[in-house]
């Protein structure tokens, strides 16, 4: 068995997990297993992750919302260093728990990762300079990706306030309101 913690269906978000490691330390520093597969086997989280993202974020820095359509994407997310504000939203028609969103912080320090099965919208928002790793169970494919607005009514995501405000790509920033979506 391996040394991981499941907090399986968080925020009654059917398949929506939470992976907590374990850490020793010792006099060099500390070593932690992020990831195993036959533990996360054994723990119903059975996603076959392709390909690891390194996201270097500067403070103010929000991605998102953004999801696939036709061949949807898992994620495990976590942080390396800095803090982020990271939200999903189920966007899986055929769920109980459809349009259902949940958001936690997540950091360097508490080394917590979230698991998000697929058909999940995701976005984040870095609290302070932060690096972002997700493993992902498809490659990208071009016009396949759905985005909407971080701000779209629907959802009134409670985003930290930061006095210098947000940081957004031009393709973040001309996002639709998700409203005006169809998918």
């Amino acid at each position: 068995m391996s040394e991981i913690i499941v907090q399986q269906n968080i925020g009654d978000i059917s398949g929506l997990s939470l992976v907590e490691t374990k850490q020793f330390l010792d006099n060099r520093g500390f070593f932690t297993e992020t990831y195993n597969e036959k533990g996360f086997l054994e723990n119903g989280l059975t996603h076959h992750f392709i390909q690891d993202n390194e996201v270097h974020n500067r403070m103010g820095v929000l991605r998102g919302f953004h999801f696939n359509q036709i061949r949807p994407q898992a994620k495990l997310v976590r942080v390396l260093s800095g803090k982020i504000f990271d939200v999903v939203i189920d966007m899986r028609k055929n769920s109980a728990t459809f349009k259902k969103k949940f958001w936690i912080e997540l950091s360097g320090d508490n080394r917590l990762q979230l698991y998000i099965p697929e058909g999940f919208a995701h976005a984040y928002l870095a609290l302070t300079d932060a690096v972002v790793l997700f493993k992902v169970t498809t490659h990208y494919i071009p016009g396949d990706e759905i985005g909407f607005a971080w701000n779209s009514k629907e959802f009134g995501i409670p985003w930290p306030k930061l006095a210098m405000g947000y940081v957004l790509n031009e393709k973040d920033r001309l996002n639709p309101d998700y409203s005006k979506i169809i998918c």
